[in-house]
């Protein structure tokens, strides 16, 4: 009985080791597979990259050299230059403005005489400063004596209309000659003054003017 139960154990040992030793195999033949399946990719990778590049080469090699690129530098162009605006009858017009007045000029080559409101210069503004002022642009411009000038003013006094009509000649000697801007423009003669009054407020005199206060 013993040297049965002997031979069973022995039996069954060496079942467990073939088992073990066919099971090792198949491991190792699996490991061996996936290692193949591995390499085989990062060969196709690389071969894939190589053929790329090789394909890129070849594109160079077989497109034309590219011709050098020529970088044109435009000049600057100068400003157009402005025509002058004149009616059929040769005359420029403009309006000028100070305060609440406003003039209405026109302006043609003539002798130098200035009409206000169908009165001569200087009988309509007998003030030789208001003349002077009125005959400020074409001593700028150096035209003295060269323009007829018709305006018609309204609005303000005497010294409102003379600086308006002051504005106007030089917007229609800008209009008439333009390059004679500059000039004009540097003298500030194109710029329309715009102060005004500064209006009453309730509780004063004027503006900014108080009444007397008086404590007792």
């Amino acid at each position: 009985m013993v040297a049965k139960k002997e031979t069973t154990a022995k039996k069954e040992t060496a079942k467990k080791t073939t088992k073990k030793a066919a099971d090792k195999k198949t491991a190792t033949k699996k490991a061996d597979k996936v290692a193949k399946v591995v390499v085989e990719k990062k060969v196709a990778k690389v071969a894939k990259k190589s053929l790329e590049d090789l394909k890129v080469v070849a594109k160079e090699a077989e497109a034309p050299a590219k011709e050098e690129v020529v970088v044109e530098v435009k000049k600057e162009e100068a400003p157009a230059k402005r025509e002058p605006k004149k009616d059929k009858f040769g005359r420029s017009q403009a309006t000028g403005k100070k305060k609440d007045a406003i003039a209405r000029v026109f302006i043609k080559l003539g002798k130098g005489k200035i009409t206000v409101n169908d009165r001569d210069v200087k009988n309509y503004f007998p003030r030789p400063v208001l003349q002077m002022i009125i005959n400020q642009p074409f001593v700028v411009t150096n035209r003295e004596g060269q323009f007829d000038v018709v305006c018609t003013a309204t609005g303000g006094g005497l010294s409102g209309q003379a600086y308006a009509l002051r504005h106007g000649i030089s917007r229609a000697l800008d209009l008439f000659e333009p390059e004679l801007h500059s000039a004009l423009k540097k003298a500030g003669f194109l710029t329309r003054d715009s102060r005004v009054v500064e209006r009453k407020k309730p509780g004063l005199s004027k503006a900014r003017k108080r009444f007397q206060f008086s404590k007792r």
